[in-house]
């Protein structure tokens, strides 16, 4: 029986957003709250450009989030922090990994997902394009990106300075602010970052990766 939700992913950070959010939301509501199948797109047979594919994401890339419970008919949400806005908007019923709309609080989880979404995600992807991928070594590219990545992570390493988390009073608590960012700075090595220059960031990782259900979306698609 198909389950409500149904995520296109593939396991990039993008895509281990969204599984690491339904993970969390699972263990926190149980299964009869939120429930979801996934397809893996392999990006490399192009898939996702598929006419199939753009009808739901026109921009051809994952993840793109179906919900199958939404009446009248299924509705479909793409971006990466889209899907966790409407993840959370709909099925975080206690809100647990998010704020009251309106709060001051939620204005600052928008803040730090905007900043990830704006920073760390595309300057880590060129960073490790111009180290690892491209065709032709151009140092530059390599210089510059993995410079703004490491500036980007000192701005988080700032924030983090006596909190566990990126937002909420006190030392924070984990919401899709968090989960925005970890998946992209979990793969630090690959854009030439070595945590060790960012102790607070360090401990931010080591702290989500031993959550269970994080392990559990990061194991996805298996």
């Amino acid at each position: 029986m198909a389950k409500p939700l149904l995520v296109y992913i593939a396991p990039t950070p993008n895509g281990h957003k969204v599984s690491t959010v339904l993970e969390e939301l699972k263990a926190a509501y149980g299964t009869t709250v939120v429930d979801y199948d996934y397809e893996e797109i392999v990006l490399s047979t192009n898939r996702q450009k598929e006419p199939w594919f753009i009808a739901l994401n026109p921009n051809g890339r994952i993840p793109v989030l179906v919900d199958r419970s939404h009446k009248p008919s299924p509705f479909t949400v793409f971006e990466s922090g889209a899907i966790l806005l409407y993840l959370v908007r709909k099925y975080d019923l206690e809100g647990r990994f998010t704020f009251p709309a309106g709060s001051d609080e939620e204005s600052e989880l928008l803040q730090w997902i905007f900043f990830a979404h704006g920073g760390i995600g595309p300057m880590q992807g060129q960073a490790r394009h111009f180290r690892q991928v491209a065709p032709v070594d151009i140092p530059y590219g390599k210089q510059r990106y993995t410079e703004e990545t490491a500036r980007l992570y000192g701005v988080l390493n700032i924030r983090l300075e006596g909190r566990d988390y990126l937002v909420g009073p006190g030392r924070g608590k984990l919401t899709i602010a968090d989960l925005n960012a970890f998946p992209w700075v979990r793969l630090h090595e690959g854009a030439g970052i070595d945590l060790d220059a960012f102790p607070n960031v360090k401990a931010w990782v080591d702290r989500i990766a031993e959550r269970p259900a994080v392990k559990a979306g990061l194991a996805i698609p298996q």
